[in-house]
């Protein structure tokens, strides 16, 4: 059985905030190198699996969006023809979002807003798509969180959630080895994390519900 440190587990909210603005100016980088760029992948998959309606007028919602990178994404399938909105409660991972939407002269189209996912500033039945990706495990309590992002969502709309899961067999083995030893040796020796920042990432994924567990709680939040 997996078992982490409270300590390292702590999700408070200011901390997470502290723990999140101190990284944001290399989180992009260290996400690509740690990831060795599949996360650029994994985002496109997403959109493709949950593509824009073009026939809806309604817009997507990207929460816990930190730089940007998945409302960029759906910016782009969408053809800018949607307007797309991506709140997260820390203003510094925003920073490089606005400047990432600038440079993709998409800045009237995407809107980012500093806002916390377990209480979201919209009205019920506004979107088209809610989307998180890793992202949701960071939210204190993760049913709010969830429960705010369906709230928003409108009848017959989509609530997709990119996350981390745990492989199994020899292949889980090696994950785990470069989930644990590897990824926060490096990610801290390059952060320079006050609150190690890159050893709260794979304790967070080790304690949150992945694969079917994940599709059991949304189900149980009326998702179908």
């Amino acid at each position: 059985m997996d078992t982490v440190s409270t300590n390292v587990l702590d999700k408070r909210e200011e901390r997470i905030r502290s723990m999140f603005s101190a990284i944001a100016p290399r989180y992009d980088f260290l996400n690509h190198l740690l990831s060795l760029n599949i996360d650029r992948w994994w985002r496109r998959r997403t959109v493709q699996l949950v593509p824009p309606d073009l026939k809806d007028p309604a817009p997507i919602l990207d929460v816990c969006t930190g730089t940007g990178d998945l409302a960029l994404e759906f910016d782009r399938a969408a053809k800018g023809q949607r307007e797309i909105v991506g709140t997260d409660f820390c203003l510094p991972m925003l920073l490089p979002a606005v400047r990432k939407s600038t440079r993709a002269k998409a800045e009237g189209r995407i809107s980012f807003l500093e806002a916390d996912t377990q209480q979201l500033p919209f009205e019920n039945d506004q979107f088209q798509i809610v989307s998180v990706a890793f992202g949701l495990r960071n939210v204190t309590d993760m049913n709010r969180g969830l429960a705010e992002m369906i709230r928003v969502a409108k009848p017959g709309g989509r609530v997709a959630i990119l996350e981390f899961s745990r492989p199994r067999g020899f292949i889980g083995f090696m994950y785990k080895f470069y989930f644990r030893r590897i990824l926060p040796t490096v990610g801290q020796w390059f952060s320079r994390s006050p609150d190690k920042a890159y050893e709260y990432l794979p304790a967070s994924v080790l304690a949150f519900p992945d694969g079917e567990a994940l599709a059991t709680v949304m189900r149980e939040h009326g998702l179908e």
